[in-house]
């Protein structure tokens, strides 16, 4: 008889932030399919994302909780972890965008973006860590949503690229402090993604027409095309990747 598939998340309570909208609750869903417990985290209503959890079999946890404030968000997760019992996997997904030309880019837009696509990224890391490790024998898993920006330039996202590529960054670190203690840290890097963050492009006829025309699959990512791959990194089945990041982008990069 064989035994559980390796992509089974049965009994495992993932921690995903963003939970509300898009990406974020791409992935909560996808988690429910593979049997995983969510816990989504987000400063507004996630009523739609515990239905859709609900409607794929799946438990679903709303605990709010403004990520913008990294101190907040570490004292969040051990909150979590103290009241529902462990984190088996932790889903750094939350993430703004400011959009404005690098010459007139404001201090506030920096600060903004950073703070939360970065600095609560790598303390709400360092807060589960803490955890894990305190337990012998536990293990847990990272996902940190990274980008394609994590690898280009882009235009007039000046924060935004800056927060990616340190995120790809923060994860090639930790991977190598934590692989050897039974954490895994990996990234996706999500291309053009139908959400709230890219509602302004394809909103604007001739950059959605260039995306699209560069966009080997000839279409927009959705959030489940996310929320699959991070099922993958979660799982057993990628248990000897450390330090990777796998672009969905629809061939995106390739070309």
């Amino acid at each position: 008889m064989s035994g559980p598939s390796a992509f089974n998340l049965a009994g495992k309570r993932i921690l995903v932030t963003g939970a509300n909208t898009g990406i974020g609750q791409g992935i909560a869903v996808s988690i429910a399919r593979a049997g995983g417990i969510v816990v989504g985290v987000g400063r507004s209503a996630m009523d739609d994302t515990q239905q859709k959890v609900s409607e794929a079999g799946g438990q679903f946890k709303a605990v709010r909780c403004d990520l913008a404030d990294h101190a907040a968000a570490k004292a969040m997760l051990d909150q979590v972890w103290e009241q529902t019992g462990p984190i088996d996997g932790l889903v750094n997904n939350a993430g703004i965008i400011r959009r404005a030309d690098a010459v007139d880019f404001s201090e506030a837009d920096w600060d903004d973006v950073i703070d939360v696509n970065l600095k609560t990224l790598f303390f709400l890391s360092q807060s589960f860590a803490r955890h894990v490790l305190a337990e012998p024998r536990r293990r847990g898993k990272i996902v940190n949503i990274a980008s394609v920006l994590s690898f280009q330039g882009g235009i007039r996202v000046a924060s935004y690229t800056a927060s990616k590529h340190g995120a790809l960054g923060v994860t090639r670190l930790l991977a190598c402090e934590w692989a050897a203690k039974g954490i895994n840290v990996n990234a996706i890097a999500p291309g053009y993604i139908e959400t709230n963050n890219t509602e302004a492009l394809r909103a604007d006829p001739d950059r959605s027409a260039a995306i699209l025309a560069r966009i080997p699959a000839g279409r927009w990512g959705g959030p489940e095309d996310i929320g699959d791959a991070a099922v993958f990194l979660l799982a057993p089945a990628s248990d000897y990747m450390h330090g990777a990041v796998v672009p969905v982008d629809g061939g995106w990069l390739a070309r």
